[in-house]
């Protein structure tokens, strides 16, 4: 989910995303506060850089797509991220790639020491940054809004420079025959390249992806070493990927009995 921003926040957020045309009289009334109380909450807002306002409301600086991505099986992705930085030791060298799952493993981040971030994604920066025991570079590329991500030649050659333990990377979709599948050109490119300079390369994806079939090719399966998913993925997807040579491995569901 969004970095610090409480429930009530996260709200006017998705409202706006729906509706950039939303006023405050509006936002009052259906969230059942004061006029008063939502302006303090888009001042807020503004300060830590999510909306602008404008004249009667505000504006978010995050794509819909982006928030739409945040919000969905919001629980299954902080499962699945925290579970995936449990992997990273301290001095480790890791590559974190563009998403919303992706950069919930740089939240997880917190109380590791030393290690070595290198990345496309920003909206891990904003866990990142205020962490003391991370030192990230940040490759430089064409920025694009709808994946909160930079991408395109540059940022393809600047990942060569780096050599790095584990890659993280995430999938708009996974199927045995198609294998790992997103909607974009370049993040495909850049997947390929974080894999290309990792000894290990980890996948995250919750199990709602099982299934779907992106526009772009990016990997087969067997250059995906470990799938963490989420513990609703098909018993059958299991035996499935299993066969096709991945490591899939389940995290529980925080709330959902086993």
């Amino acid at each position: 989910m969004t970095p610090n921003v409480t429930e009530r926040e996260r709200g006017i957020l998705s409202i706006l995303a729906d509706d950039p045309s939303v006023g405050v009289g509006a936002l009052a009334e259906r969230l059942e506060v004061s006029q008063v109380s939502v302006r303090s909450y888009l001042n807020a807002l503004e300060e830590k850089g999510y909306l602008i306002r404008v004249h009667g409301g505000a504006v978010t600086t995050y794509h819909p797509h982006v928030l739409e991505r945040q919000n969905a099986h919001a629980e299954r992705k902080r499962a699945i991220a925290k579970a995936a930085a449990e992997q990273v030791e301290d001095g480790d060298t890791i590559m974190i790639e563009a998403g919303t799952t992706t950069a919930l493993v740089a939240r997880y981040l917190l109380g590791k020491r030393d290690v070595m971030v290198v990345t496309n994604n920003t909206l891990a920066l904003s866990y990142l940054r205020g962490n003391p025991g991370v030192r990230v570079t940040v490759i430089g590329g064409e920025y694009r809004p709808a994946t909160e991500s930079l991408v395109g030649p540059l940022a393809v050659e600047d990942l060569k420079r780096f050599h790095v333990r584990r890659a993280f990377v995430g999938t708009d979709g996974f199927t045995v025959d198609a294998g790992f599948t997103t909607h974009l050109v370049e993040g495909a490119e850049i997947v390929r390249c974080m894999v290309s300079q990792a000894r290990e390369t980890i996948a995250v994806a919750d199990s709602s992806k099982y299934g779907r079939l992106g526009f772009v090719h990016v990997l087969p399966l067997r250059d995906v070493d470990t799938l963490l998913t989420d513990s609703d993925i098909p018993a059958s997807a299991i035996e499935e990927l299993t066969e096709h040579g991945v490591k899939v491995r389940q995290v529980l569901i925080p709330g959902k009995e086993t």
